[in-house]
């Protein structure tokens, strides 16, 4: 089980599910009857988030106080214990100030068994959630030198899915400007996924930010700029409103994404939603009164 799946396997089975006019899904799961769900919906690519133990804790989606990749590398062997054919994908921090031989750090992902990476922790989430975000961008990569390393910030997360691709590793990416989309293009991403802030929906979503017409404005504006560097790469969205089928469906009618990432919008909303109604049923079974049993 969890068999190590290389690049042309993967991008090709996603390729395939495009030409059917099929859109891909990419499940985030952090447990494992999670994971094995998600296979069995045929999700086409199962993502480990070190975030996700944080919505396994009925709490809104964060990190945990500790350093994520080892948190995401003790996630793995549940998972791949019960996915048997869907490519585990891992959430890498590449500005892990506790591996900074990025290379040695990539390995280990490698041989604990994942079959690709995507950008996460990334810096470009907390950059866009601010004021002032691309001085912020400017503040952390001068930080390099001190690190000792060419690259640091979101130029070292752009690094990383160069040295994946150029190992032929299947590579996907959290982007959130045009900019960002044409950095991760030109490092080889096979795949592009526009951030559009965090998951709306459920018992811990967050608040509604921009309106509709004008996020899906600027996801069209980003995955635009991806395709003009590589018309191939494939271009997906997550998080924002979009936090079920129902939701979703907006985005394939107004913009020419190829597929969705779901993280709170698989692993609990779905579950929140479930355990409650399944609990309110039991509740609402009917009990006779004891002098009319038999």
């Amino acid at each position: 089980m969890g068999v190590r799946m290389d690049r042309k396997e993967i991008v090709g089975r996603l390729k395939q599910q495009i030409s059917q006019k099929k859109p891909i899904l990419g499940a985030g799961c952090s447990a494992g009857i999670i994971a094995r769900c998600a296979e069995m919906g045929q999700a086409d690519l199962i993502i480990v988030y070190s975030t996700g133990k944080t919505r396994m804790m009925g709490l809104p989606t964060s990190m945990i106080t500790g350093t994520s990749n080892p948190i995401t590398l003790d996630m793995v062997d549940e998972l791949k214990n019960v996915v048997k054919n869907t490519p585990l994908i891992a959430g890498i921090e590449a500005n892990d100030i506790f591996c900074l031989d990025l290379e040695a750090s990539l390995k280990r992902f490698l041989d604990k068994g994942f079959s690709g990476a995507i950008n996460f922790p990334t810096v470009g989430l907390y950059e866009n959630l601010l004021e002032g975000g691309m001085a912020l961008r400017r503040f952390t990569e001068a930080m390099a030198p001190g690190y000792g390393v060419k690259h640091w910030g979101w130029s070292r997360e752009v690094e990383m899915i160069r040295i994946l691709h150029q190992w032929e590793v299947f590579t996907m990416c959290y982007v959130f400007t045009p900019p960002d989309a044409v950095d991760m293009a030109r490092a080889g991403a096979d795949a592009i996924c526009v951030h559009v802030g965090p998951s709306m929906g459920g018992l811990t979503g967050y608040a509604p930010g921009e309106d509709l017409d004008s996020l899906l404005n600027k996801a069209q504006a980003v995955m635009n700029a991806a395709r003009e560097v590589n018309p191939e790469v494939i271009c997906l969205i997550h998080g924002g409103p979009f936090y079920d089928p129902g939701s979703t469906r907006v985005v394939y009618e107004k913009t020419d994404a190829e597929g969705f990432v779901a993280a709170s919008a698989v692993e609990r909303i779905p579950v929140e939603k479930a355990v409650v109604t399944v609990c309110q049923d039991y509740k609402n079974l009917p009990m006779p009164r004891r002098e009319n049993l038999p």
